[in-house]
């Protein structure tokens, strides 16, 4: 039985798909409490793993987190997403399943609070309605986010991708059906399904991991959209999410505008003569009314 270092993926209650320091394919690992952890894995995480001479493998300790990502659970606590992540990589598509902006500005939001680098990915613009993909490239690279418009299933546009994940440690993020598990395919990437015992309880569960290496760094699934919500924010919290709000806010008649319905708003202001994208205000009046 040796040591080896592997990368988690993704994680159960039991179980976690992880790959070994240098491998690409993800293989099952049993997870083991270590005693005085005083956490479990998460996707990013860096452990040591025994080796079994059946080729299974057994997580035996975690390395110090560099960075977490987390937001905040009921209550007030704090669930750990991710560790050892500097970059989420957002995926929409432009046709079936139609752009869903909102959820773009949410996990865009996520990133700018979490202080980590966004990449904005559009995929399917063969199906796109006439002039989307251009506008929505727009809308977000004029606001400094790195966009890229690709179709991984005809292997398009792959390349620009390819090398905006050199030394990233990142995780992808969109809604079921925009193109994920293809991007890692187009990639190279390696992915792995399997059923798990997750709950502890008898009851198998599938889970999958999905895997690409990029010249120092990684790519990985992410936890579910919904794991990325902004939780019970304030206007002022939530406005902090949105870079382009910053500027104009300080113009503001009111110290603490919410940007909703006050008199002489620079925020509003600024939407009205087109400084501000529509879609983008119309995002977080919908994600203010969701965290009231």
């Amino acid at each position: 039985m040796t040591l080896a270092r592997a990368l988690v993926i993704s994680t159960g209650r039991n179980s976690a798909w992880v790959a070994l320091d240098g491998e690409p394919t993800p293989r099952l690992a049993q997870l083991r409490r270590v005693a005085g952890a005083r956490s479990m894995p998460v996707p990013g995480d860096w452990a040591m793993v025994r080796m079994l001479e059946d080729d299974s493998v057994v997580l035996e300790s975690l390395e110090p987190r560099r960075t977490v990502l987390a937001r905040a659970s009921a209550r007030g606590r704090s669930k750990t997403l991710a560790a050892n992540v500097d970059t989420l990589v957002t995926v929409t598509s432009l046709g079936d399943p139609p752009p869903r902006t909102v959820t773009l500005d949410q996990l865009l939001a996520f990133a700018e609070r979490a202080s980590v680098a966004a990449i904005v990915v559009l995929t399917k613009p063969d199906r796109a309605a006439a002039g989307v993909p251009e506008q929505l490239a727009q809308t977000y690279g004029a606001l400094g986010y790195s966009v890229i418009v690709c179709n991984p299933r005809a292997g398009e546009n792959v390349a620009p991708l390819r090398a905006a994940l050199v030394g990233r440690q990142a995780l992808l993020c969109g809604v079921s059906g925009v193109g994920k598990s293809t991007i890692f395919a187009a990639l190279g990437g390696r992915g792995a399904t399997g059923d798990v015992s997750r709950h502890g309880l008898g009851r198998q569960t599938t889970m999958a991991a999905h895997l690409y290496r990029s010249e120092s760094g990684f790519l990985i699934d992410s936890p579910g959209v919904s794991d990325f919500g902004l939780g019970d924010l304030s206007p002022a919290e939530l406005a902090r999410g949105f870079r382009e709000f910053a500027a104009p806010a300080l113009g503001c008649r009111f110290t603490d505008c919410t940007h909703l319905r006050e008199p002489d708003c620079a925020v509003a202001a600024a939407v009205a003569r087109g400084a501000i994208a529509g879609s983008r205000y119309a995002s977080y009046r919908k994600l203010q009314r969701s965290s009231a």
